[in-house]
């Protein structure tokens, strides 16, 4: 069976935690990089943080073994409609 890492500032992974996942905290992009290098190979999905994401889209891109998930950035997208 496959394993779920979940990257990004730790604010937005540690819970993911209590559902077994593989949480790697990356507060900047560097650290995102870093992350990203030391998934175990059984890993199947990646959920991202926005910030992860961003850091990491060529990487994503190249992934043809994951399923990569971000994040909503936490905006109320009601707020974008009343504009």
């Amino acid at each position: 069976m496959g394993r779920v890492a979940v990257l990004g500032e730790s604010s937005q992974t540690t819970w993911f935690s209590l559902a077994g996942a593989d949480v790697f905290a990356a507060e900047n992009p560097d650290e995102a990089r870093e992350a990203w290098k030391s998934l175990a190979e059984e890993t199947v999905v990646v959920v991202l943080t926005p910030m992860a994401a961003r850091a990491l889209e060529e990487d994503i891109a190249k992934a043809d073994r994951l399923l990569c998930v971000t994040l909503p950035d936490g905006a109320d997208p009601r707020e974008e409609r009343a504009e």
